[in-house]
């Protein structure tokens, strides 16, 4: 199998949009502090499907200096994306990261990660942020093995779009310093 990281063109940049994004959730982390330090547990829950809806603004063929796309093309085929920015602190700030659920755990996760953190280098920025779900245990799983450190959370972050959730906002973080060749491959 061939696999490809590019940005996009006219003709690709549809294909992004057409990502199967979503998940099974059968567990979720409980995220607390203490003494400083963020600790979690993985809890079991109800098992429930998880899926993003499509905006319809999200731009995946972008051409600012400060942003990027690639799409993960397997055998000519849209696999993944992962749209990333320079953020105020100069960390690259990964708006996006999806892997399309009949392609996981085959290495596109972190050949897409791969890709943003020779982004980040390119612009000499110190490391690389981004933010997920408390409810998405295999990207938590996945990002920390990759070497984010948990930075920080939310639990207010989403009630403005449903005041009843439970979800966590988890923000993760790589300095790029501590980037090492040995990390496996767990997406």
């Amino acid at each position: 199998m061939d696999l490809v990281i590019k940005a996009p063109d006219e003709l690709t940049v549809g294909d992004a949009r057409k990502l199967d994004d979503s998940y099974l959730v059968e567990s979720e982390l409980r995220v607390f502090a203490e003494d400083g330090v963020i600790h979690y547990e993985v809890v079991p829950v109800t098992p429930y499907v998880k899926s993003y809806a499509d905006d319809g603004v999200s731009d995946y063929h972008r051409h600012g200096p400060d942003e990027a796309v690639f799409l993960a093309f397997l055998d000519g085929t849209v696999v993944g994306r992962i749209v990333l920015s320079e953020g105020w602190n100069r960390y690259a700030w990964i708006e996006d990261i999806t892997v399309d659920a009949r392609c996981r755990r085959a290495g596109i996760g972190r050949a897409l990660m791969d890709r943003a953190i020779a982004w980040a280098t390119e612009r000499g920025l110190p490391g690389i942020r981004l933010e997920t779900q408390s409810n998405n245990v295999p990207a938590c799983i996945f990002y920390e093995k990759y070497g984010f450190e948990l930075g920080g959370f939310d639990r207010h972050l989403y009630r403005g779009l449903d005041e009843a959730t439970t979800e966590i906002a988890l923000f993760w973080y790589l300095p790029i310093r501590a980037m090492s060749s040995d990390t496996e491959d767990f997406e």
